[in-house]
């Protein structure tokens, strides 16, 4: 027989307990809705046509805005960040930037792995529960629940901004169909103030009303999208050949970031000592093997090429 709680409180506390000695850095929960107010921020994005490309994010739509169509009876979402903040940055002098969270093992698979065994120490306290993992893998609206969950605000760059340690964090959930103890007086205050900081860096103005537009933003730009890059934003990509971090790295709130403690996050000899020539010369094997596990596979070996013949013609 399982052990049963004798309140919502006290299992909910038990999973936040559990959550950060399994190496999340915070854990939030709260209850499942309808997104109303969220569900109307995208639409407004999508009519501008900021999501580019990426036509997936206007289909199940109605699963997005509400978890019960993703998991059925579902009452609460569990949300965790997972700090990806390396202690040393890859070599800059003589060498192309990746972005920081993509220097290790593909995060997909340690954070599900340590979603996974936190949802079977929950179920060992409740027995089996109906309940689903997500990690930037299915239509959940990430960042409107980490946000509910009071792990953040969303800055004027769109990403969740967590005030005791910025914003380099992986974001995950269990959404179940257990009733918990949900967070109570969630500030909705944006505390990006009068700093436009981010905006001001962007070299290509990709940061608009509170918005991003995916057409010019380099981290679409050199992962999702698969045409031709901008001719407009030649000699603007500022040495990016996957992602960009330029709107965290400038980011008031990313002092008080520090190291992640993932060992599996850490980057491999060889991709620490690559410099640009080895980049430029990098063959089809050679990209297999060094990005085998990394989620730099996800553009593939043409699209990481294009990238870099972007930045050299």
């Amino acid at each position: 027989m399982p052990v049963q709680y004798l309140n919502k409180k006290s299992l909910s506390n038990f999973i936040k307990t559990k959550a950060k000695q399994l190496g999340f850095f915070d854990c939030g929960i709260s209850k499942v809705e309808y997104l109303a107010q969220d569900a109307e921020t995208m639409e407004d994005w999508l009519s501008h046509g900021y999501q580019g490309e990426m036509s997936y994010l206007e289909k199940n739509k109605d699963k997005r805005y509400n978890p019960q169509l993703l998991v059925e009876n579902s009452k609460s979402v569990i949300s965790v960040l997972y700090n990806y903040f390396p202690e040393k940055e890859i070599n800059k002098t003589n060498n192309y930037r990746i972005s920081k969270y993509t220097y290790g093992i593909d995060y997909h698979y340690i954070i599900k792995h340590k979603l996974s065994k936190l949802l079977a120490l929950i179920e060992e306290k409740t027995g089996k529960s109906n309940a689903r993992i997500f990690v930037d893998s299915a239509p959940v609206l990430d960042r409107a629940w980490a946000k509910k969950s009071g792990l953040g605000f969303i800055g004027k760059n769109t990403l969740l901004i967590n005030k005791k340690a910025g914003s380099f964090f992986f974001i995950g959930h269990i959404i179940i169909d257990l009733e918990l103890s949900y967070e109570k007086n969630i500030d909705p205050k944006n505390y990006c103030g009068t700093c436009t900081k981010c905006i001001d860096a962007c070299p290509t103005n990709a940061i608009k009303d509170n918005y991003v537009d995916a057409r010019s933003c380099i981290s679409y730009l050199t992962i999702e999208y698969n045409g031709e890059l901008p001719l407009n934003l030649k000699g603007k990509f500022n040495n990016w050949i996957f992602g960009c971090d330029i709107c965290q790295d400038v980011c008031p709130w990313n002092r008080f970031a520090s190291p992640h403690n993932e060992p599996l996050f850490e980057p491999n000899s060889n991709l620490q000592e690559m410099t640009i020539t080895q980049w430029n010369d990098m063959d089809k094997p050679q990209f297999n093997k060094l990005f085998k596990t990394s989620a730099v596979k996800r553009t593939g070996f043409n699209g990481l090429k294009r990238n870099i013949l972007f930045l050299n013609d």
